[in-house]
Protein backbone atom coordinates (compact mmCIF):
# COMPACT_ATOMS: atom_id res chain seq x y z
CA UNK A 1 0.00 0.00 0.00
CA UNK A 2 1.30 3.21 -0.74
CA UNK A 3 2.54 5.17 2.48
CA UNK A 4 4.44 8.30 3.11
CA UNK A 5 6.11 10.55 0.34
CA UNK A 6 4.83 12.86 -2.55
CA UNK A 7 3.87 11.39 -5.88
CA UNK A 8 6.90 13.37 -7.47
CA UNK A 9 9.35 15.41 -6.81
CA UNK A 10 11.86 15.45 -9.51
CA UNK A 11 10.43 16.72 -12.36
CA UNK A 12 8.48 14.13 -15.69
CA UNK A 13 8.78 10.56 -15.78
CA UNK A 14 12.20 10.21 -17.73
CA UNK A 15 10.68 6.97 -19.62
CA UNK A 16 7.13 8.30 -19.86
CA UNK A 17 5.42 5.47 -18.60
CA UNK A 18 4.55 6.91 -15.22
CA UNK A 19 6.85 6.95 -11.42
CA UNK A 20 5.63 3.48 -10.88
CA UNK A 21 6.87 1.68 -13.60
CA UNK A 22 10.21 3.96 -13.36
CA UNK A 23 10.84 2.25 -10.13
CA UNK A 24 10.52 -0.85 -11.05
CA UNK A 25 12.66 -1.05 -13.89
CA UNK A 26 15.08 1.24 -11.83
CA UNK A 27 14.93 -1.66 -9.07
CA UNK A 28 15.04 -4.51 -11.38
CA UNK A 29 18.11 -3.32 -13.54
CA UNK A 30 19.93 -2.64 -9.98
CA UNK A 31 18.40 -6.42 -8.41
CA UNK A 32 20.24 -8.00 -11.61
CA UNK A 33 23.54 -6.39 -12.09
CA UNK A 34 24.37 -4.67 -8.67
CA UNK A 35 22.44 -7.98 -6.44
CA UNK A 36 19.44 -7.43 -4.44
CA UNK A 37 21.44 -6.94 -0.91
CA UNK A 38 23.58 -4.15 -2.31
CA UNK A 39 20.59 -2.31 -3.32
CA UNK A 40 19.36 0.65 -1.20
CA UNK A 41 16.14 2.12 -1.53
CA UNK A 42 18.05 5.52 -2.04
CA UNK A 43 20.05 3.96 -5.15
CA UNK A 44 16.40 2.92 -6.27
CA UNK A 45 15.32 6.57 -6.12
CA UNK A 46 18.12 8.31 -7.80
CA UNK A 47 18.07 5.70 -10.52
CA UNK A 48 14.45 6.23 -11.22
CA UNK A 49 14.73 10.31 -11.04
CA UNK A 50 12.81 10.56 -7.72
CA UNK A 51 13.61 11.35 -4.08
CA UNK A 52 13.19 8.48 -1.97
CA UNK A 53 10.74 10.28 -0.11
CA UNK A 54 8.57 9.80 -3.25
CA UNK A 55 9.09 6.51 -4.26
CA UNK A 56 7.77 5.61 -0.60
CA UNK A 57 4.41 6.85 -1.83
CA UNK A 58 4.42 3.72 -4.00
CA UNK A 59 6.22 0.80 -2.53
CA UNK A 60 6.96 0.97 1.53
CA UNK A 61 10.34 -0.75 0.53
CA UNK A 62 12.00 -2.79 -1.57
CA UNK A 63 11.21 -6.12 -0.27
CA UNK A 64 7.57 -4.88 -1.59
CA UNK A 65 9.68 -3.78 -4.99
CA UNK A 66 10.69 -7.16 -5.50
CA UNK A 67 7.43 -9.24 -5.15
CA UNK A 68 5.48 -6.92 -7.71
CA UNK A 69 8.65 -7.83 -10.10
CA UNK A 70 8.64 -11.29 -9.26
CA UNK A 71 4.53 -11.54 -9.81
CA UNK A 72 5.19 -9.80 -13.43
CA UNK A 73 7.04 -12.95 -14.20
CA UNK A 74 4.71 -15.30 -13.20
CA UNK A 75 0.90 -13.71 -13.27
CA UNK A 76 0.64 -13.04 -16.89
CA UNK A 77 0.81 -16.84 -17.22
CA UNK A 78 -1.20 -17.66 -15.20
CA UNK A 79 -3.82 -15.85 -16.31
CA UNK A 80 -3.05 -17.45 -19.93
CA UNK A 81 -3.29 -21.07 -18.45
CA UNK A 82 -6.24 -20.41 -16.49
CA UNK A 83 -7.95 -19.03 -19.79
CA UNK A 84 -6.95 -22.67 -21.89
CA UNK A 85 -9.13 -24.53 -19.31
CA UNK A 86 -12.05 -23.16 -21.07
CA UNK A 87 -10.27 -24.04 -25.00
CA UNK A 88 -11.43 -26.80 -26.73
CA UNK A 89 -7.73 -27.72 -28.40
CA UNK A 90 -6.25 -30.99 -27.59
CA UNK A 91 -3.68 -30.84 -24.04
CA UNK A 92 -1.09 -31.18 -26.41
CA UNK A 93 -1.95 -28.03 -28.43
CA UNK A 94 -2.53 -26.31 -25.29
CA UNK A 95 0.36 -27.05 -23.44
CA UNK A 96 2.33 -26.29 -26.39
CA UNK A 97 0.90 -23.07 -26.31
CA UNK A 98 1.36 -22.35 -22.51
CA UNK A 99 5.59 -23.88 -23.08
CA UNK A 100 5.75 -21.06 -25.98
CA UNK A 101 3.83 -18.11 -24.26
CA UNK A 102 5.06 -18.82 -20.60
CA UNK A 103 8.98 -18.85 -22.11
CA UNK A 104 8.08 -15.63 -24.49
CA UNK A 105 7.30 -13.98 -20.45
CA UNK A 106 10.51 -15.06 -19.34
CA UNK A 107 12.13 -14.17 -22.08
CA UNK A 108 10.76 -10.19 -21.76
CA UNK A 109 11.90 -7.16 -20.66
CA UNK A 110 15.24 -5.82 -20.36
CA UNK A 111 16.22 -7.38 -17.33
CA UNK A 112 16.54 -11.40 -16.39
CA UNK A 113 14.00 -11.28 -13.36
CA UNK A 114 13.53 -14.68 -13.40
CA UNK A 115 17.31 -14.89 -11.82
CA UNK A 116 15.90 -13.35 -8.75
CA UNK A 117 13.65 -16.58 -7.96
CA UNK A 118 16.82 -18.06 -6.33
CA UNK A 119 17.69 -14.96 -3.86
CA UNK A 120 16.78 -16.53 -0.56
CA UNK A 121 15.23 -13.66 0.57
CA UNK A 122 12.37 -15.40 -1.57
CA UNK A 123 11.57 -17.64 0.30
CA UNK A 124 10.74 -16.06 3.38
CA UNK A 125 6.72 -15.18 4.22
CA UNK A 126 6.31 -12.04 2.55
CA UNK A 127 6.96 -13.33 -1.00
CA UNK A 128 3.91 -16.05 -0.18
CA UNK A 129 1.72 -15.08 -3.20
CA UNK A 130 4.62 -15.07 -5.71
CA UNK A 131 4.64 -19.32 -4.16
CA UNK A 132 0.67 -19.27 -4.76
CA UNK A 133 0.96 -18.05 -8.12
CA UNK A 134 3.80 -20.34 -9.22
CA UNK A 135 2.03 -23.41 -8.27
CA UNK A 136 -1.06 -22.04 -9.75
CA UNK A 137 0.74 -22.06 -12.94
CA UNK A 138 2.35 -25.62 -12.21
CA UNK A 139 -1.08 -27.04 -11.30
CA UNK A 140 -1.71 -26.45 -15.05
CA UNK A 141 1.10 -27.54 -16.38
CA UNK A 142 0.25 -30.94 -14.49
CA UNK A 143 -3.45 -30.98 -15.88
CA UNK A 144 -1.98 -30.60 -18.93
CA UNK A 145 0.96 -33.27 -18.87
CA UNK A 146 -1.16 -35.68 -17.34
CA UNK A 147 -3.86 -35.62 -20.03
CA UNK A 148 -0.99 -35.72 -22.86
CA UNK A 149 0.51 -38.48 -21.11
CA UNK A 150 -2.11 -40.30 -19.64
CA UNK A 151 -0.09 -41.27 -16.59
CA UNK A 152 -0.86 -41.63 -13.23
CA UNK A 153 -0.56 -38.99 -10.68
CA UNK A 154 2.94 -39.80 -9.55
CA UNK A 155 4.67 -39.99 -13.29
CA UNK A 156 2.72 -36.80 -14.14
CA UNK A 157 4.41 -35.05 -11.78
CA UNK A 158 8.04 -36.48 -13.02
CA UNK A 159 7.22 -35.31 -16.34
CA UNK A 160 5.47 -31.71 -15.18
CA UNK A 161 8.94 -31.64 -13.91
CA UNK A 162 10.94 -31.72 -17.04
CA UNK A 163 8.49 -29.55 -18.97
CA UNK A 164 9.02 -26.38 -16.37
CA UNK A 165 12.63 -26.87 -16.20
CA UNK A 166 12.77 -26.73 -19.65
CA UNK A 167 10.80 -23.58 -20.10
CA UNK A 168 12.94 -22.08 -17.18
CA UNK A 169 16.44 -22.85 -18.28
CA UNK A 170 15.55 -19.84 -20.18
CA UNK A 171 16.84 -17.75 -17.02
CA UNK A 172 20.28 -19.64 -16.76
CA UNK A 173 20.39 -18.89 -20.33
CA UNK A 174 19.79 -15.25 -20.39
CA UNK A 175 22.43 -15.35 -17.61
CA UNK A 176 25.23 -16.85 -19.87
CA UNK A 177 24.37 -15.95 -23.07
CA UNK A 178 22.30 -12.73 -23.20
CA UNK A 179 19.25 -11.46 -25.08
CA UNK A 180 17.72 -14.28 -27.16
CA UNK A 181 15.15 -13.98 -29.86
CA UNK A 182 11.50 -14.77 -28.01
CA UNK A 183 10.16 -15.94 -31.86
CA UNK A 184 13.21 -18.78 -32.07
CA UNK A 185 13.55 -19.64 -28.41
CA UNK A 186 10.21 -20.36 -27.56
CA UNK A 187 8.56 -22.76 -30.34
CA UNK A 188 11.77 -24.07 -29.50
CA UNK A 189 11.44 -25.00 -26.27
CA UNK A 190 7.60 -25.57 -26.73
CA UNK A 191 8.62 -28.33 -29.34
CA UNK A 192 11.05 -29.63 -26.75
CA UNK A 193 8.49 -29.94 -24.10
CA UNK A 194 6.51 -32.08 -26.45
CA UNK A 195 9.09 -34.53 -27.68
CA UNK A 196 9.99 -34.94 -23.66
CA UNK A 197 6.64 -36.10 -23.47
CA UNK A 198 6.99 -38.14 -27.04
CA UNK A 199 4.09 -36.87 -28.48
CA UNK A 200 4.56 -37.88 -32.04
CA UNK A 201 6.14 -35.36 -34.40
CA UNK A 202 2.86 -34.82 -36.66
CA UNK A 203 1.15 -33.49 -33.21
CA UNK A 204 3.87 -31.49 -32.64
CA UNK A 205 3.54 -29.74 -35.43
CA UNK A 206 -0.30 -29.63 -35.73
CA UNK A 207 0.69 -27.64 -32.43
CA UNK A 208 3.19 -25.65 -33.53
CA UNK A 209 0.58 -24.31 -36.04
CA UNK A 210 -2.47 -23.96 -33.94
CA UNK A 211 -4.16 -20.52 -33.37
CA UNK A 212 -2.92 -20.93 -30.05
CA UNK A 213 0.35 -20.05 -30.97
CA UNK A 214 0.27 -17.22 -32.35
CA UNK A 215 2.29 -14.69 -29.96
CA UNK A 216 0.11 -13.25 -27.31
CA UNK A 217 1.26 -9.62 -25.79
CA UNK A 218 3.34 -10.72 -22.95
CA UNK A 219 4.91 -7.81 -20.47
CA UNK A 220 7.32 -5.65 -21.94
Amino acid sequence: MPSLGRPRAKGPSPSGLGTERDILDAAAHLFCTAGYGSTSTHKIAARAGISQASMYHYFPGKQAILLRLLLQTVRPSVQFATALSDRPEPADVRLWALCSYDTRLLLSGRDNIGALYLLPEVDQEPFAEFHSERERLYAVYRELVASVTESDPEAAQQATALVTGLVESVILRRRTEGAMAADEVAPAIADAALRVLRVPERRLREAARSPLAVPEEVMS
